[in-house]
C-alpha cells in the first residue's frame, strides 16, 4: 500500500459496505482504515475482518487529521446530512448511487464542492463495467455508424422479498423501488453512452404481492439531446438480468452479463456476452468481441482517489449523479400524468431555485489540483 493512499472511513457496514471494503482492500489508490456503525457487535466484528478501527463516534473521525475522505453506503435519505458534515470538516466524499434521495438534497451536495473545495464522487459503477466501455469507444469510433437507439434491462427479485423493516419498503426513502436504486445505473449507463437526455416518459406497476409502498415494475422511454432515442425496464419481481444494446445505422453492439454475480466484480466477465452484429447481417453472423476483466468497485474508489489528489476531472461527478437522480424524478413525475414527457433539465432548475442555489455552471467548478483544497496531512 502506497504511504501516498488517500485514507477513507467507511460508513455504513451493510452489504454494500462489504462490498467496498473489499474493493477498496486490493487498490493502491485509497486504504479504509475505519468503519463507523452504531451495532457494536456487526462494528467490531467487521473491523476485525478487514482490519479496520472500529468507531462509533462521527465526530472523531471528522476529528482524525489521518483521515481524508468518507465513504457513505448509508440509507439514500442519510447521503446529504452526513456529507455536509464531512464536507464541512473538509473530508472528500464518496457517496453510494443515487447521490441523494431526493434532488434538492442531490444539488445541495453537488454544491458541498464550490462551498468547501472538497471533491464529491457518486458510485455509478456500472458505466464502468467492461462491456459498457467497450461500447462508449465503439460509438465514438463510429463502429456502429449514427448511433439511433439504446436499450437496456435491469432486473431482480428484491420486491418479492421487502419488508416494512426495509427502508426500500418507503416511496420517502427510494422514490420509485427499482428505479432509483437500479434504474439509476442505467440512466447513468445510457447518458454515459448517448449523452444528454431531452425528455423522458415512463409508466409504473405493483405487482408484487409484499404490498410495499414502492412500484415494482418501470418502463422508461427516453429521448437524448441528439434526437436518438432509449429505453430501460428495471423490474423488482423478476429474474435477475443486466442487458444493454446499442444500435445504429451500420449495426448494433449487445452486452449481457450474470446479474447474480453483480456483488463479486472480479468474476463479471464469466458467462458474459458482448457482441456487434452487422447491418443487414442474420444472427448466426455476428461476432463475438474480446470482453476484458475488471473490477467496477474498485475502479469507482479509484477515480476517487485520483480526484482527491488533484489527478484530473472526477467521472463519476456530483453534478453526473444529479443527472442520473433527475432521469429518476422526470420518470416519476411522467408515470403520475399518464406518461407525458418531462425534460429532466426542467426538474433540475426547479430543485435548484428550491435550494436556492448558483446556476448550473458554479456547480460545476471543481476544485483542480492548483485551486483545490487538500485536505490530506503531510505523512512522513
Amino acid at each position: 500500500m502506497s504511504r501516498d493512499a488517500v485514507r477513507a472511513a467507511l460508513l455504513g457496514i451493510g452489504a454494500w459496505g462489504r462490498v467496498l471494503a473489499t474493493a477498496a482492500a486490493g487498490s493502491e489508490g485509497i486504504r479504509i482504515t475505519h468503519c463507523l456503525s452504531r451495532d457494536a457487535g456487526k462494528r467490531d466484528a467487521f473491523a476485525r475482518e478487514f482490519g479496520f478501527i472500529a468507531c462509533d463516534d462521527y465526530d472523531a473521525i471528522l476529528r482524525d487529521p489521518d483521515i481524508d475522505a468518507i465513504v457513505i453506503a448509508l440509507p439514500n435519505e442519510l447521503h446529504y446530512p452526513f456529507a455536509r458534515r464531512a464536507a464541512e470538516a473538509r473530508k472528500h466524499v464518496y457517496l453510494e448511487k443515487p447521490i441523494a434521495s431526493t434532488l434538492v438534497d442531490g444539488l445541495r451536495t453537488a454544491d458541498l464542492e464550490r462551498r468547501h473545495g472538497v471533491r464529491i464522487c457518486v458510485g455509478h459503477c456500472a458505466r464502468l463495467l467492461a462491456g459498457n466501455r467497450v461500447m462508449g469507444k465503439a460509438i465514438a469510433d463510429g463502429v456502429i455508424g449514427q448511433l439511433n437507439r439504446i436499450d437496456a434491462v435491469f432486473a431482480n427479485g428484491r420486491g418479492l422479498r421487502l419488508t416494512p423493516g426495509d427502508w426500500r419498503w418507503y416511496q420517502a426513502s427510494s422514490p420509485g423501488g427499482p428505479l432509483s436504486q437500479i434504474a439509476v445505473h442505467q440512466f447513468d449507463v445510457l447518458r454515459y453512452l448517448g449523452g444528454d437526455v431531452a425528455s423522458v416518459s415512463a409508466t409504473a406497476a405493483r405487482r408484487s404481492p409484499v404490498g410495499a409502498e414502492v412500484e415494482d415494475e418501470w418502463l422508461v422511454t427516453l429521448r437524448f439531446a441528439s434526437g436518438a432515442l432509449g429505453s430501460v425496464a428495471a423490474s423488482w419481481t423478476s429474474t435477475g438480468a443486466y442487458r444493454v444494446q446499442v444500435s445504429g445505422d451500420r449495426g448494433l453492439i449487445a452486452y449481457e452479463i450474470d446479474q447474480s454475480l453483480w456483488n463479486v466484480a472480479d468474476d463479471l466477465h464469466v458467462g458474459a456476452s458482448l457482441y456487434r452484429q452487422a447491418l443487414g447481417r442474420p444472427p448466426r453472423e455476428r461476432v463475438q468481441l474480446e470482453l476484458p476483466r475488471g473490477n467496477m468497485f474498485r475502479e469507482e474508489l479509484e477515480i476517487f482517489a485520483r480526484a482527491v489528489i488533484g489527478e484530473g476531472e472526477c467521472e463519476l461527478s456530483a453534478d453526473n449523479g444529479c443527472q442520473a437522480l433527475a432521469i429518476v424524478d422526470a420518470a416519476i413525475e411522467s408515470a403520475a400524468s399518464e406518461g407525458r414527457h418531462v425534460a429532466p433539465a426542467d426538474l433540475l432548475a426547479r430543485a435548484r431555485r428550491e435550494a436556492d442555489l448558483a446556476e448550473p455552471a458554479a456547480l460545476r467548478q471543481v476544485p483542480q489540483r492548483n485551486g483545490a483544497v487538500d485536505c490530506r496531512k503531510s505523512r512522513t
